[in-house]
């Protein structure tokens, strides 16, 4: 804890319990944020804004500013916050249930208009903070607290595939999908985050990393089958990839 604080003690809040459920991908999504902001030494001028679920706790982890916003909402409260403070650094932290349900609309247009701003998307592939229903996310016959037989995409539709969603968008400048699944996943998302991060450092337009995690209560799977679920079958729909790096 010591080497950590000496370390990481500006950005990351060492002394506080994480609420986070044991094996949840988020403490380690949090942490890699945090690492980007310091690495970048923007910890100043960063200021997070949240979504409603799990991901909304990840500032009490930080020692950044931030904002919480009503459900599915960070998007455009990131673009007004922006327009206001365009030398400050600003990101939402949100999960696939916020992100993609109440606030798809609100993440497609705050994309679309290309400002620079960085959104860090954790998909685990459900709702996690209220009981494991299915979300946009929910893959095809993934069994869930609402979907007992599994999702019917007949019936259900598809599991959005955001980045895919905006990579045609011209103002978006960085867009990647990375993951948490294993050690090489973890650092390849940590290249990415700070990626993005810097690419609204340096004003270019709007960037995105999507983060598949695992969710283990939501999963109602231990730790370590969660990560093998997470890696066998998430990974195999939502494909880790850089789709875009425009970063000249």
């Amino acid at each position: 804890m010591q080497n950590l604080s000496a370390k990481y003690g500006k950005t990351l809040n060492l002394d506080k319990l994480t609420s986070y459920c044991p094996g949840c991908g988020h403490g380690i999504v949090t942490r890699l944020v945090a690492e980007a902001i310091e690495t970048l030494g923007i910890r100043e001028r960063a200021i997070a804004i949240v979504g409603i679920g799990c991901g909304g706790f990840s500032h009490h982890y930080m020692d950044v500013d931030a904002i919480e916003a009503t459900h599915g909402r960070s998007p455009s409260f990131a673009v007004g916050y922006k327009l206001c403070r365009p030398d400050n650094i600003v990101f939402t932290y949100c999960g696939d249930g916020d992100s993609c349900a109440i606030g798809l609309g609100d993440l497609m247009h705050a994309a679309n208009k290309g400002m620079p701003i960085t959104s860090i998307m954790v998909n685990n592939s459900v709702f996690g903070m209220t009981g494991g229903q299915m979300s946009p996310t929910t893959l095809d016959g993934q069994v869930t607290a609402t979907t007992l037989k599994g999702r019917d995409v007949t019936w259900q539709g598809y599991p959005l595939l955001v980045p895919e969603m905006m990579r045609e968008m011209p103002g978006v400048k960085y867009l990647a999908r990375e993951s948490v699944a294993t050690p090489k996943h973890i650092m390849h998302a940590k290249k990415s985050i700070q990626k993005a991060f810097e690419c609204q450092v340096k004003g270019l337009g709007y960037s995105f990393v999507e983060v598949i995690v695992p969710c283990p209560t939501g999963l109602k799977k231990s730790v370590q089958d969660s990560y093998k679920w997470c890696s066998e079958e998430m990974l195999g729909y939502f494909k880790p990839q850089v789709f875009k790096s425009e970063m000249e």
